[in-house]
C-alpha cells in the first residue's frame, strides 16, 4: 500500500461490523418447490423459514444499530405526553424540518392519516408514480390516482440520471381532464420506488411544488427513502457536489406542505411510520384521526421503544458513511447481474435492483406474468424471495414488467450478493422452460391483489 492509499478506507468495504448474527439456510430444493406450490406461486405466502436470501422487501427487514437497541431499553412507555415522543419529535425537526408531526405504526398508516384528512369523494391525486398501498388509499378516500411519471422508458438499458421525477406535463394534461378544482393533491415520491427506485432531482422537486402551488393543490412528499433520495442529489447534481448529505436532506422537503414517511426505510427501524404537516389546522385533522386509527397523538400505534429508535435511526440515516456504502451495494449487486447478462433498470436506484422479466422472458405475454414467473423461479432455484412490480401487482396499467430486488440495509454482505446473482443467471438458462402463469383466486380489492392471490403455471 503506498502512501497515497494507506489510511483510506476502499468503497467496498464496509463502516460496521457484526455482533449479532441470525443463522440462515437454504432449504432443500424438494422442499423450496412443494413450498412455492402451497403457496399458490405467491411468495408472500411462504413462511420466512422456507427462504435463504430474503429481497421481498427493504421495509423493515434491515438490522438495527447498537445505539438504536441501547435506545430500545431506554423507551418510556407512557401513553401519553412521553419522553420518547419528545426525542422523536426533536428528531424530526432536525433532521426533516417539520415541528408538527403525527405517529403512526408504519407507512400506510401515515397514509391513512393523512389522506383521510387531506381526500374527499372525487378528488384527484397526481403521484410522480403511485405506490401500491399509496393507490389503494386515495381509492379507499373515493379519489382518482394519477401517475405522472418521466417521460422515461424503464426497459431501456439507461433511464437516465434523474429518472423518478414528475413530469409536470402530464400534470397539466390530468388538470385539462379532471378540472383544476378536482385535483386537491401532488405527490412527489422519493425515490421513485414504482419507476425502479429512480431518484428524483432538486430541480423536479421545486419544479412540482410551484406546480401544486400554481393549481392550488396540497404538495406532499413520500419521504421514506429521502436520505437516498439525497445521495443520488450529491452525486449526481454538481450544485450540491460539496454540500453536506444532512442539508441537502432537509432541503429537498423543505418545498413541501406535508411528508408521509415510512420508518421501516430511512429511519433504519423495524416498525414505526409518521406524517408531518405545517399547517396548524392540518395538524388537528390528523391528530385526531390518529386516535380513531393508530393511537394517541404522542405514541400513534408504537410503543415508546419503536419512537426511540427511529429518533436515533433518522439521524443515523444521514451520516455520510452509511448512505454512501448503502447506495453502493446496491450498484454492486447490479453490476453482478448485469456481467451475467440478466437485463437490469440501470442506472441502478437507491434501494433495490430491478430485473426486465418481459426481456429475459420474451415467450411469456404480459397476461401471464412473466415477472411473477422470474418471482417464482428465483425462489425455486435459490431460495431467493423477491417481488413483482408489473401487471400482477398494478393492473389496468401500463407498468413495465419489472421484479424488484430489494435489499435490507445493512444486513447481507457479497457472499449474498454473488448466490443472488448466480440464482438469476441458473434461472436465465433454463428459461426456455417456463410457461407464464394464472390467477385462480384473488382478493375484492384488486388493487392489492398481489399480497394474496393464488395463481397456477399456464398448461
Amino acid at each position: 500500500m503506498d502512501n497515497k492509499t494507506a489510511g483510506v478506507l476502499r468503497h467496498s468495504m464496509r463502516s460496521y461490523k457484526a455482533k449479532s448474527v441470525t443463522s440462515i439456510q437454504l432449504p432443500p430444493r424438494e422442499r423450496r418447490a412443494t413450498a412455492l406450490t402451497e403457496a399458490g406461486h405467491n411468495v408472500f405466502n411462504l413462511a420466512a423459514d422456507d427462504v435463504f436470501i430474503d429481497l421481498l422487501t427493504d421495509s423493515g427487514t434491515g438490522a438495527m444499530s447498537d445505539d438504536q437497541w441501547a435506545d430500545v431499553v431506554r423507551g418510556d412507555e407512557a401513553y401519553a405526553g412521553s419522553r420518547s415522543f419528545k426525542r422523536f419529535r426533536e428528531a424530526v425537526a432536525d433532521v426533516m424540518g417539520f415541528d408538527r408531526v403525527v405517529p403512526a405504526h408504519q407507512g400506510r398508516g401515515a397514509e391513512n392519516v393523512l389522506f383521510g384528512a387531506l381526500l374527499d369523494d372525487g378528488d384527484v391525486v397526481l403521484n410522480n408514480t403511485h405506490f401500491d398501498t399509496t393507490r389503494a388509499h386515495v381509492t379507499n378516500q373515493g379519489a382518482t390516482a394519477v401517475d405522472c411519471p418521466a417521460e422515461t422508458d424503464l426497459t431501456t438499458d439507461s433511464v437516465g440520471t434523474f429518472a423518478g421525477n414528475f413530469s409536470t406535463d402530464r400534470g397539466w394534461d390530468a388538470v385539462e381532464e379532471h378540472g383544476q378544482d378536482a385535483v386537491s393533491t401532488v405527490v412527489l415520491t422519493i425515490t421513485n420506488n414504482s419507476a425502479a427506485g429512480q431518484p428524483v432531482s432538486m430541480a423536479n422537486i421545486r419544479e412540482t411544488a410551484a406546480f401544486a402551488a400554481e393549481i392550488d393543490a396540497t404538495f406532499v412528499i413520500d419521504a421514506c427513502r429521502f436520505a437516498e433520495n439525497a445521495q443520488f442529489i450529491k452525486q449526481r447534481d454538481p450544485e450540491y457536489a460539496d454540500t453536506p448529505l444532512s442539508e441537502i436532506a432537509r432541503e429537498q422537503l423543505r418545498p413541501a406542505d406535508a411528508i408521509t414517511m415510512s420508518g421501516k426505510k430511512d429511519a433504519l427501524a423495524n416498525i414505526g411510520g409518521f406524517t408531518a404537516v405545517r399547517d396548524a389546522a392540518l395538524f388537528e385533522q390528523c391528530k385526531q384521526r390518529a386516535i380513531l386509527y393508530e393511537g394517541f397523538p404522542t405514541y400513534g400505534g408504537l410503543a415508546g421503544r419503536d419512537l426511540e429508535a427511529m429518533a436515533t435511526g433518522l439521524r443515523e440515516a444521514v451520516q455520510p458513511p452509511y448512505v454512501a456504502e448503502r447506495i453502493e451495494q446496491v450498484a454492486t449487486l447490479g453490476a453482478l447481474l448485469r456481467e451475467r447478462d440478466i437485463p437490469i433498470v440501470t442506472p441502478t436506484g437507491g434501494h433495490a435492483v430491478y430485473i426486465d422479466a418481459a426481456a429475459l422472458f420474451p415467450d411469456i405475454p404480459a397476461d401471464q406474468f412473466p415477472g411473477q414467473r422470474l418471482v417464482c423461479e428465483l425462489y425455486r432455484e435459490g431460495g431467493v424471495r423477491t417481488v413483482e412490480l408489473g401487471s400482477f401487482a398494478f393492473p389496468e396499467t401500463d407498468r413495465p414488467e419489472l421484479v424488484r430486488l430489494a435489499l435490507p440495509r445493512r444486513t447481507y454482505w457479497r457472499e449474498h450478493l454473488e448466490h443472488i446473482a448466480e440464482t438469476a443467471a441458473r434461472v436465465r438458462d433454463r428459461r426456455e422452460e417456463y410457461t407464464g402463469l394464472k390467477i385462480v383466486w384473488e382478493p375484492p380489492m384488486e388493487e392489492l391483489r398481489h399480497f394474496s392471490a393464488e395463481l397456477e403455471p399456464v398448461a
